[in-house]
């Protein structure tokens, strides 16, 4: 375990020795991805939704449409919970109850707002483009004033956090590594592909850089 929660609601207990509360473990995780789920109190209940995410600083920056639940939940100041998972591998222990995965995760709580300044929701919006696809901000066309209505971007501040980290092989009985059953771990890692044109119009330009950015960054 690194570090401590700041209060039981971000404190692991279950397998609490895979557990991170350190800010720089917990940036790790959120800066290798860009798709989270996010729960909520809705008036339908409980809701969970995936949803884009980029970091900024001590927050997370969410993507949403305007009208969407997440959005009126924000507004009518329900906390928000920010999960994210990447998975690693597939672990296959020689008995199916140490069978596993391999994993980083975290779990974020805080308090959230919906951007209304202008210039900081462009901001927003930049930031999360560039943190997908570095450099297409200035390739592709600037959102216009009924886009930048309807697209809605809500910081959640991180009050605190937690992470989980799965690593490593299968943990087996001792009686069961004299069988003659296989364990071991399937690596599990997303790969970005070839880029495909839009048919509907190919520019005569070509791949533009920002893709080749795109590719470039995430598949490392």
């Amino acid at each position: 375990m690194t570090g401590e929660p700041k209060s039981d609601p971000s404190r692991v207990r279950r397998n609490a020795i895979r557990a991170k509360y350190d800010q720089e473990s917990i940036n790790e995780i959120l800066d290798a991805g860009f798709v989270c789920h996010v729960g909520f109190e809705s008036e339908h209940g409980i809701v969970v939704v995936p949803t884009l995410y980029v970091r900024d600083g001590d927050s997370v920056l969410l993507h949403g449409s305007t009208g969407a639940g997440m959005t009126r939940a924000v507004r009518n100041r329900k906390p928000l919970t920010v999960e994210v998972t990447h998975l690693d591998g597939i672990v296959a222990a020689r008995s199916h109850f140490h069978h596993s995965i391999n994993y980083r995760s975290a779990v974020l709580f805080g308090t959230a707002t919906e951007i209304s300044d202008v210039v900081e929701k462009l901001r927003g919006m930049e930031l999360l483009v560039e943190h997908i696809s570095p450099g297409r901000w200035d390739e592709a066309r600037k959102p216009s004033d009924s886009e930048f209505v309807q697209t809605s971007v809500i910081r959640l501040k991180i009050e605190e956090a937690s992470a989980k980290v799965r690593t490593g092989g299968p943990g087996e009985e001792p009686e069961d590594l004299e069988t003659d059953f296989w364990g071991g771990v399937i690596p599990v890692s997303t790969v970005f592909g070839s880029p495909v044109e839009d048919q509907e119009n190919t520019p005569k330009v070509g791949v533009p850089e920002s893709i080749n950015e795109t590719l470039s960054k995430w598949n490392k």
